[in-house]
């Protein structure tokens, strides 16, 4: 079977390293991909926003499944025009992406399906939501209604704060046409966790739970950005806690949608708050978390590529349960000085050859190869994963091969996994 994955990231990376373990795969390809990705795929040279150039090479090379790894190309459409050429792809169509192509849509699909979600109101001038804003209690959540990599999303500690990320987003527009519409909502506190699940339209499969860490520097400090690493399993959240979040969250999603026409196939995340009242939404995403993901394919233990056919043929419910080993991965990101802001790229990047730690894995995200170097060219470049019979070996595996490798104005968190929280009660 031949498989072509989509996107150029720490993601991507991760899938295609999963999708090379299944016995059914005999080539991946992957458009366009990035440094590292070349030595388990052959990388092509078509952005993953040319959505009629990777039909066509699907449809010529007779590519059995494409897998979509970032969210603009789903939100533009990819599935539904492989799906009208009759090819085999995974992930949602562009009317199931709205869930993460607009935050106003999310929001009040969540009013309508009685989805525990944070009270909110939609603004669609600046005058009205800073109005707004004199009477909230703060903190409070503002986000750009589109898509802004995963940046869109401000937590303002004061008035003062709030007026001036509503200019940002809605005059200034920092996002672009992002920040055509905001949604403010009340702050929730409590433990964060990821979930990612995989649906056919009916049936969802819920993977292990993660968390990630948002924020740039050590200690929740700084602007928020892609993820800065992540770790899984979630110690607070128990068998209990993931039929709950199943129960009334999951499954009501898929099952929404449906109701209104939309069969959703591909991976569903819901970014959720744990809080004293139960599990609320933060956010839905219609692809794999990153850097989520990259701690938890490693534990996956059913084949990858099977359980994505199964979720595009409609046949989740004869997929049997998932698989995982007993133990626990973690990713720390190394990331170019400056991100999320402005920073330089093209700096060589040295050391990846001294990881040869088998339960380690390096994922690439932002880099390119220039002949026989490996440089930086984004803002998270890499994404090292240790693993190990728990948390604390697993991040110390992943440290140490931190610790090895480098380039001029590396940054990375140093208290990946130290906020795993005690069991939320309720």
């Amino acid at each position: 079977m031949k498989v072509l994955v989509i996107g150029s990231g720490g993601r991507e990376h991760a899938i295609v390293w999963k999708l090379g373990f299944s016995r059914k795969v005999d080539r991946i390809y992957c458009a366009p991909g990035n440094g590292g990705i070349g030595g388990q795929a052959r990388c092509v040279d078509i952005k993953a926003d040319n959505i009629k150039a990777l039909a066509d090479f699907a449809a010529k090379r007779k590519i059995h499944l494409t897998v979509v790894g970032p969210e603009a190309p789903l939100a533009m459409g990819i599935v539904d025009e492989f799906q009208r050429r009759k090819l085999k792809i995974f992930g949602p169509d562009k009317a199931a992406t709205q869930l993460e192509s607009s935050k106003v849509f999310a929001k009040e699909f969540m009013r309508r399906h009685h989805i525990p979600t944070a009270p909110f109101k939609v603004f669609t001038t600046s005058a009205e939501a800073i109005g707004f804003c004199k009477s909230v209690q703060y903190p409070t959540v503002i986000k750009a209604d589109g898509l802004a990599a995963g940046k869109g999303a401000v937590i303002a500690k004061d008035e003062k704060q709030a007026v001036r990320v509503i200019e940002d987003m809605m005059e200034r527009r920092l996002f672009g046409e992002a920040g055509a519409s905001i949604v403010v909502e009340s702050f929730l506190r409590g433990q964060e966790v990821s979930i990612m699940a995989v649906a056919d339209g009916t049936t969802i499969l819920p993977l292990l739970p993660s968390q990630d860490h948002k924020q740039a520097y050590d200690g929740d400090r700084g602007p928020n950005t892609g993820g800065m690493g992540a770790y899984c399993p979630v110690g607070f959240v128990d068998a209990d806690m993931m039929e709950r979040i199943n129960e009334h969250i999951l499954q009501p999603t898929i099952n929404g949608l449906a109701s209104e026409g939309v069969n959703y196939r591909g991976v569903l995340y819901a970014g959720l708050m744990l809080t004293d009242t139960g599990p609320k939404v933060l956010e839905f995403n219609c692809r794999f978390g990153d850097p989520e993901i990259q701690a938890v394919m490693p534990l996956l233990q059913n084949d990858l590529f099977e359980l994505m056919m199964a979720a595009v043929n409609h046949k989740l419910s004869s997929f049997g349960k998932l698989n995982w080993r007993r133990e626990a991965a973690a990713c720390v990101v190394m990331a170019s000085k400056g991100y999320p802001g402005k920073y330089s790229t093209g700096a060589k990047i040295t050391g990846l050859e001294d990881v040869r730690d088998n339960n380690c894995f390096v994922f690439h995200a932002g880099t390119s190869r220039q002949g026989a170097r490996i440089v930086t060219s984004g803002g998270r470049v890499l994404g090292v994963m240790g693993m190990d019979k728990n948390l604390k070996l697993a991040l110390n595996r992943a440290y140490r091969q931190v610790s090895r490798i480098r380039f001029e104005g590396a940054m990375y968190r140093r208290d990946i996994g130290s906020r795993p929280g005690q069991p939320v009660k309720i």
